[in-house]
């Protein structure tokens, strides 16, 4: 029998049936082939050797590409759990699946592990990896892989929930072994453990099994592995970048923001200069929104549970949402975990005709969500937040205009916060937990998609990964040293104008039913300027500094004159401050240039007289000196002006 293959350039190659993956990599190229570490059919990963038995479409899987590294990476993990488990008898072992730029496996030991631990672990995979062995998969019954696993209490457990699932009659599950260890798992993996050329254990921390604090706490492992190592190095000095620019440290050293104790997990007080940053970013959402045709609204900070469960929110997201509090007699409230229920109401105050719409209604709006104590970080992951929400309400009809129109804005935003690079991923319906026809949702996954592609935004198709309520698009952006951020969100929403009836007439005076699109641009405030101090490490863009500039003078007898300085730059729209301090000018300075300054400004005893200044901007370290005052107002107002 023989099977017919096509290739991504859309050729096709006959082959006889069980040829491996490797074979037809090794028939398209030599190098190819050397560079593979999996195969692709029909969208199917497979291992290199294992025999292909059907017509499709086929693709090589290289170790440079994201979904080759992930095959590494798992592969890593099954050789760290090898390697914990020789030198550790009597371990029990999870999960170890990849994962951004990483891996990770989940081990009871009885104890938490050492640094020294890791070192040994380390040294053992080496070994292993020295060794060369081969991956070999083989399928097993459930009694057969009950009987394998059956000193260790995780697998049987994850064995038996597959028993479950799959119900009587399923065909059992894959094991892949390497010498003497097996681990069940799916795969794929490399060839043999010898294709792992750059692998290095990272750290270790406490994991709940299943991600349940009523369950046994484990005790995780992270590494990283890559293609070779250059790859690693690169990633580690990215990583070490990383640390150099963690929002929470930099928020503490300019005094923008604080997390302290007494507040409770997830929650930040924002110093003078953080509220700048701030309400720099609210007013230029602010002004920006009312520009493009939205409304601007205010909703309160709590509700009646009434209104939760008609949004469906106490079904679906009760675990998110903080206690009720019981007042009016016992009558349940709760802080709002979001935005959108308060604008379906306003929406739904009176009568809508389809001359209103899109009706687009828009809020800075703060919601609070009771996330894990485990996930909380910093401003990226809080407790309290406040999202720049827009809800749109717009007829089927004019969806994909609106789309397109959404779309364009978001990019816009996004550019004048200096991002430029940017992804999206295309979140499609899952047909068995989503509501809506199927004509809507086809109409509304082709309106993303023709929005997507008029924008020329590269995107991924994330299959059955859509709410039930409706399709999405999440927008990421890469920062300056080429991290992924998911910021923008774009959601369809089918459920919500049904759960609370929503209408409005037609030009026919009929009345019909509204599509609700959901949307947060920055996300929210805090996490966006959490991102946005990582992204600059701090040194903002001149409109968004808190303070722009500082002048500084020589000595007291200058003292005066810089504070008129200063006054005149902020007549001219700049946020000036004077650094008096009984100090040298040189340790003034360098206290500017520390707190990310853009502009700072020396004034001595010609400058006094002269009605000038020296300047030193932050991209140019050299000093320019007798500048005239009036004229460094001018181009300090237009350097420091806002977009738009």
């Amino acid at each position: 029998m023989s099977i017919h293959l096509t290739l991504p350039d859309g050729t096709q190659r006959a082959y006889e049936g069980g040829t491996t993956g490797y074979e037809v990599a090794s028939d398209i190229g030599a190098g190819l082939a050397k560079a593979a570490v999996a195969v692709s059919v029909d969208g199917e990963t497979l291992d290199l050797n294992r025999p292909i038995d059907r017509d499709g479409a086929f693709s090589v899987i290289t170790e440079n590409t994201e979904e080759g590294r992930a095959v590494l990476r798992h592969s890593a993990a099954h050789v760290m759990a090898q390697a914990v488990l020789d030198l550790f008898p009597g371990a029990t072992f999870a999960i170890g699946p990849p994962i951004t730029d990483g891996f990770y496996y989940d081990f009871d030991i009885g104890r938490p592990f050492t640094p020294e631990d890791l070192d040994r672990i380390e040294t053992r995979m080496q070994e292993i990896i020295e060794i060369n062995q081969s991956f070999d998969r083989e399928e097993l019954s459930i009694d057969e892989a009950l009987e394998m696993f059956e000193d260790q209490p995780f697998k049987t457990e994850i064995i038996r929930g597959v028993d479950e699932a799959e119900g009587a009659g399923t065909d059992g599950v894959s094991i892949y072994r390497n010498d003497a260890f097996v681990d069940l798992c799916r795969g794929p993996h490399i060839s043999s453990t010898g294709r792992l050329k750059a692998v290095k254990l990272m750290r270790t921390s406490g994991a709940y099994w299943r991600g349940d604090e009523n369950k046994p706490q484990l005790q995780r492992i992270y590494g990283t592995a890559w293609e070779n190592r250059k790859a690693l190095r690169t990633y580690l000095n990215r990583l070490e970048e990383a640390e150099k620019r963690d929002h929470r440290r930099l928020g503490v050293e300019l005094d923008l923001y604080s997390f302290p104790s007494d507040l409770g997990s997830g929650l930040a007080v924002w110093h003078p200069k953080g509220g700048l940053l701030r309400k720099e970013i609210e007013d230029y959402s602010r002004r920006t929104h009312l520009a493009h045709g939205y409304e601007y609204v205010v909703s309160p900070h709590v509700a009646k549970a009434d209104l939760w469960q008609t949004s469906g929110h106490l079904d679906f997201y009760a675990e998110g949402m903080y206690p009720a509090m019981e007042l009016d007699g016992g009558q349940q409230y709760y802080v709002k975990p979001m935005n959108c229920p308060f604008h379906i109401l306003i929406y739904k105050s009176r009568s809508r005709s389809y001359r209103e719409l899109p009706l687009r209604l828009f809020e800075l709006g703060t919601v609070y969500r009771y996330e894990r104590s485990g996930v909380v970080h910093g401003l990226l992951r809080a407790r309290g937040f406040t999202q720049d929400d827009s809800h749109i309400f717009t007829t089927v009809d004019d969806m994909g205009d609106e789309l397109q129109r959404l779309l364009d804005f978001v990019l816009m935003v996004l550019r004048d916060f200096g991002f430029d690079e940017f992804e999206a991923d295309l979140s499609t319906r899952d047909p068995e937990k989503s509501i809506g026809s199927d004509e809507l949702w086809e109409l509304a996954e082709i309106s993303l998609a023709k929005a997507l592609e008029r924008a020329q935004l590269p995107y991924q198709i994330a299959h059955g990964e859509g709410s039930f309520y409706g399709p999405k698009i999440d927008i990421h952006v890469k920062d300056a040293i080429g991290r992924r951020w998911q910021l923008s969100t774009i959601q369809l929403d089918f459920a919500q104008p049904e759960n609370f009836n929503l209408t409005y007439a037609s030009s026919g005076n009929v009345r019909e039913r509204p599509v609700m699109i959901h949307r947060a641009l920055l996300g929210s405030v805090e996490r966006f300027v959490g991102v946005l101090v990582e992204h600059y490490a701090g040194a903002f863009p001149a409109w968004l500094a808190p303070v722009q500039a500082t002048v500084v003078p020589v000595a007291d007898r200058h003292t005066e004159y810089a504070f008129e300085a200063a006054a005149a730059l902020g007549a001219g729209g700049v946020r000036a401050e004077v650094d008096a301090a009984d100090e040298t000018v040189g340790e003034k300075i360098r206290r500017s240039i520390t707190q990310k300054v853009p502009a700072i400004l020396v004034v001595g005893d010609r400058d006094v007289e002269g009605r000038t200044v020296g300047l030193r901007l932050r991209e140019n370290d050299e000093e320019q000196r007798g500048l005239s005052l009036d004229e460094v107002v001018s181009d300090l107002s237009g350097l420091c002006a806002p977009p738009r």
